[in-house]
C-alpha cells in the first residue's frame, strides 16, 4: 500500500480521518504473509542495536522493486535525513515540515553547494509512529513550530538526527531546535533545549544521540561552544557536560565493546577521542584531520577512526585502533601504525557514510563517483576498488545480512555484493527516482528504506 503521513499544523491531526482520502493501491499482501520479528534484536538508533549497521537473525529479501517485495509505502511530508527507527511493532521517523518547501531534486553523485537561508520559513518538527505491519500511522506529534534559528546546507535537513529508542522512550533530537521524549503512546515526557550553534557554512547539524544505559549521550560540535552530554532519559535533567576543542562535526558517538572494556568513542577533526562510560575520563586520543561526517565502528580487536579535510581537499587519515590503547596516540606524519594503531591510511575522497566490517572485508563508500572500497581490516590493505554500475554516489551507510553487503546508492539502488576480496555483485535493486540519504533499518526479515519523499517497507 502507499499511504500519505499528514502535514497538518495541528499537534494531532486526526489521521485516521485523513487516511481513507491518500491511500492508493500498490501491492495487496494477506495478514497471513506478514512476518513476525518478534526475534529479531530492535532497530533502536543510528546503525542499528550495535552502532555498526550488521543485521542479525532473520534474512530480508535480497531483492525488490517497486512493484516486487514492497509492503507498504508511505509519503512523508517535509524533508528528513533521519534514519527510522523500530521497536517492536512500532516504526519511528522525524521529519520538517516547511511553510515554502524545497522542491525534490536530483544531486547525481555531486552535492548542492552552499547554505540556504531557510531562517526565514515557518517549519513544524514533526515526530510519527507508523505500524511495522501496515505503515498506518499510530500517533503524530508535532514537537516545535517556528522559523529556525540556524540556516542548513541545501543537501541538508532540519531533521537530519536519527531518534533513539529503548522500548519505552523515544527520545528525538532536532539539532539545534531541541531534544524531545516521549513514550511508545506519543506522550510528552520531557523537552531540552541545548542552544543554538553556529555551524561551518552554514551547513547545519546531523549528529544523532545514543543510549550508554540511562543516560542520552549528545555530541554538539560546532564553530562557537562545542560539548559533549549526558541527559537522563526518564527525566530530561543534564547529568554531565564535557566541553570539547573541536569546530563542527557530524560524527554520531559510539559504544565500543571490545575484548578488553566499553569505551564511548567520540569522532573529532581536531582529535578522535575515547572516554571511560562511567568515568568520563579520556582513555586515549588521536589527532584527527579537520573535521568528520564518519561515525566510528569496531569489533573485538580493533576500532576504525575516519577524519578527513574534504572541505579543505587535503588527504584524511583513517585509522584502526587496537584494544587497549592509552595516552595520546596521535601519528606523526612520517608515520602509519604504533603500538596502538595496527595500520592507518591518507587519501582523498569525499565521503559522509560511516564503514562496515563484515566478512572478513572493510567496506567503505565515496559521497561522489558511484565508488567502493574494500579493504582487509586486520592490515588496511586495499582489496578492491570498485566503481558502481549506475551508481551516482552514497551518503547512506552499508549493511550486512544473511551473508551479504548492501550498498544504498544516493539515487534509489541498492547494489547487493558478495563479502570477501574479490567483488561480486549479485544484484541491482531499484526504487522510485527520488533521494536516498538515509541509512536502512532492519527488523527481523523486513527492511525500510527513506527516500526523500517515500518510506518503504520491503519484506517478502
Amino acid at each position: 500500500m502507499t499511504h500519505m503521513l499528514p502535514g497538518s499544523p495541528s499537534r494531532d491531526s486526526g489521521y485516521g480521518k485523513q487516511f481513507s482520502q491518500h491511500v492508493t493501491f500498490v501491492l495487496t499482501l494477506g495478514i497471513g504473509l506478514i512476518a513476525t520479528s518478534a526475534l529479531a534484536a530492535d532497530w533502536t538508533r543510528f546503525r542499528g542495536p550495535n552502532g555498526n549497521s550488521i543485521a542479525e537473525g532473520p534474512a530480508h529479501p535480497a531483492e525488490w522493486s517497486e512493484d516486487s517485495n514492497v509492503a507498504w509505502k508511505v509519503k512523508v511530508p517535509g524533508r528528513g535525513w533521519s534514519q527510522p527507527v523500530v521497536t517492536g511493532d512500532k516504526v519511528f521517523v522525524t521529519t520538517a515540515v516547511a511553510e515554502n518547501e524545497e522542491k525534490p531534486r536530483r544531486f547525481d553523485g555531486g552535492v548542492p553547494a552552499g547554505a540556504r537561508d531557510a531562517t526565514k520559513d515557518n517549519y513544524q518538527w514533526k515526530v510519527f509512529c507508523l505500524s511495522l505491519q501496515t505503515g498506518k500511522v499510530i500517533w503524530e506529534q508535532t514537537p516545535y513550530e517556528g522559523k529556525p534559528e540556524t540556516p542548513k546546507h541545501r543537501g541538508n535537513t532540519y531533521a537530519s538526527e536519527t531518534p533513539v529508542t529503548d522500548g519505552e522512550h523515544l527520545i528525538a533530537y532536532f539539532g539545534m531546535r531541541g531534544v524531545v521524549c516521549y513514550d511508545m503512546s506519543g506522550r510528552q515526557l520531557w523537552e531540552r533545549r541545548l542552544g543554538a550553534f553556529p555551524m561551518q557554512a552554514g551547513w547545519g547539524s546531523g549528529s544523532s544521540p545514543i543510549l550508554v544505559g540511562d543516560v542520552v549521550v549528545i555530541q554538539c560540535d560546532n564553530m562557537k561552544s562545542s560539548f559533549l552530554v549526558g541527559l537522563n532519559k526518564k527525566t530530561g535533567d543534564e547529568m554531565w557536560r564535557i566541553q570539547r576543542e573541536e569546530k563542527s562535526n557530524w560524527s554520531t558517538p559510539y559504544l565500543w565493546k571490545n575484548k578488553l572494556r566499553t569505551e564511548l568513542v567520540v569522532a573529532g577533526g581536531q582529535k578522535m577521542r575515547s572516554y571511560d562510560p562511567e568515568s568520563r575520563k579520556i582513555l586515549w586520543e588521536m589527532a584527527g584531520s579537520g573535521r568528520t561526517s564518519v561515525s566510528p565502528v569496531g569489533d573485538d580487536e580493533m576500532l576504525y577512526v575516519d577524519s578527513v579535510d574534504w572541505f579543505q581537499g587535503s588527504p584524511g587519515r583513517f585509522a584502526a585502533i587496537r584494544a587497549g590503547a592509552s595516552g595520546d596516540i596521535s601519528l606523526p606524519d612520517d608515520k602509519t601504525s604504533s603500538e596502538s594503531v595496527a595500520w592507518s591510511i591518507l587519501f582523498k575522497s569525499y565521503r559522509n557514510s560511516s564503514p562496515l566490517v563484515y566478512g572478513g572485508g572493510l567496506y567503505m563508500v565515496d559521497q561522489v563517483g558511484g565508488i567502493v572500497r574494500c579493504f582487509d581490516p586486520r592490515t588496511g590493505k586495499l582489496l578492491y576498488q570498485q566503481r558502481l554500475p549506475d551508481g551516482t554516489g552514497f551518503a547512506a551507510s552499508p549493511w550486512a545480512n544473511d551473508g551479504k553487503v548492501f550498498l544504498p546508492d544516493d539515487s534509489g539502488i541498492t547494489f547487493v555484493i558478495e563479502p570477501g576480496p574479490e567483488f561480486k555483485l549479485i544484484s541491482s535493486n531499484r526504487l522510485s527516482d527520488e533521494i536516498f540519504w538515509s541509512s536502512a533499518a532492519i527488523s527481523g526479515d523486513q527492511l525500510l528504506l527513506r527516500g526523500q519523499q517515500h518510506l518503504y517497507c520491503i519484506r517478502k
